[in-house]
């Protein structure tokens, strides 16, 4: 009975490893395998800077320079491939989780493979634009993979799983109670609650939407004013401000769902055009080199 019990424990035991590598995020993908792969490329470059000697001193011109150019060169052009990969859906060995692992630990070792290949040599160039645009992409990809990391939770625990539309409703549902409960008000009453009906939820533009900061907002307004007066049947205005109440609550949930995903959305629309750049300002680079060279 008792070997039984041990044999059905490490059955569940192993089935919950098995479910854990499955869930496993690409930052841990194979056990951090990328991570170690990036962190050994990195401590090998850094180890043969030390030892090379290069007359009169380490520089992109050099052969080792050279070296590293193309390993950091070829690199890049390799990670701007991740977009079309998305478009890929596959569970084999370069699985998106793999390709997604890669990308974000050998992007990090950029930093250490494009500052050594200049040799700590920087100046006002089109060489040391071509690193500091890397350098902004790399930092701009950090960005992406902490929010990443972080904020998918909070969009979950914000929504309570309702959708987008599902809270567009419940407002809208709100504005009909509303609009049925303002009949009684006088029209200085009134005035507040008509503008709230007609407020657009996605109004405010991105920087509202990024700071989730409505300071227009025409239902607050109307919730000001409402319970402040004094000119309308008391019983009337406070039905009325009880759904001012609720509509701003479901106004703050759906505001705060947008702010969530502007944040996971606009590193985008930094990450992609500087990566652009990059290319651009690599190619002259590398053909200035060559044409001088």
């Amino acid at each position: 009975m008792a070997s039984l019990f041990q044999r059905r424990r490490n059955k569940a035991t192993q089935t919950e490893r098995v479910r854990e590598r499955k869930h496993e995020g690409f930052l841990r993908y194979a056990g951090f395998r990328w991570a170690k792969i990036s962190g050994g490329l990195c401590l090998l470059i850094i180890m043969s800077y030390a030892l090379v000697d290069v007359t009169p001193r380490h520089n992109g011109g050099s052969w080792y320079g050279y070296t590293l150019g193309t390993i950091g060169a070829g690199l890049i052009l390799w990670l701007t491939a991740l977009g079309y990969r998305k478009r890929k859906m596959t569970n084999d060995y370069w699985s998106l989780k793999a390709w997604t692992s890669a990308h974000v630990y050998l992007g990090l070792s950029l930093i250490v493979i494009g500052t050594w290949h200049t040799g700590f040599q920087l100046g006002w160039n089109v060489h040391t634009l071509s690193w500091a645009l890397m350098m902004l992409v790399i930092l701009s990809g950090l960005y992406g993979v902490i929010v990443y990391a972080t904020l998918p939770a909070a969009l979950s625990n914000n929504r309570d799983e309702m959708t987008q539309m599902q809270m567009l409703e419940a407002i809208r549902a709100f504005d009909r109670q509303l609009h049925s409960a303002a009949q009684p008000l006088t029209p200085a009453d009134t005035a507040p609650v008509l503008a709230a009906l007609d407020e657009d939820p996605f109004a405010g533009g991105i920087g509202a939407r990024l700071s989730g900061r409505y300071p227009n907002c025409a239902t607050a307004a109307a919730l000001r004013v409402l319970a402040a007066s004094h000119s309308s049947d008391a019983a009337a205005r406070e039905k009325v401000v009880g759904l001012l109440k609720q509509k701003g609550a479901a106004l703050a949930r759906l505001r705060a769902h947008l702010r969530i995903r502007a944040l996971l959305e606009i590193w985008l629309y930094v990450h992609v055009p500087l990566t652009f750049a990059l290319i651009a300002a690599l190619s002259a680079h590398i053909i200035s080199v060559f044409f001088y060279w």
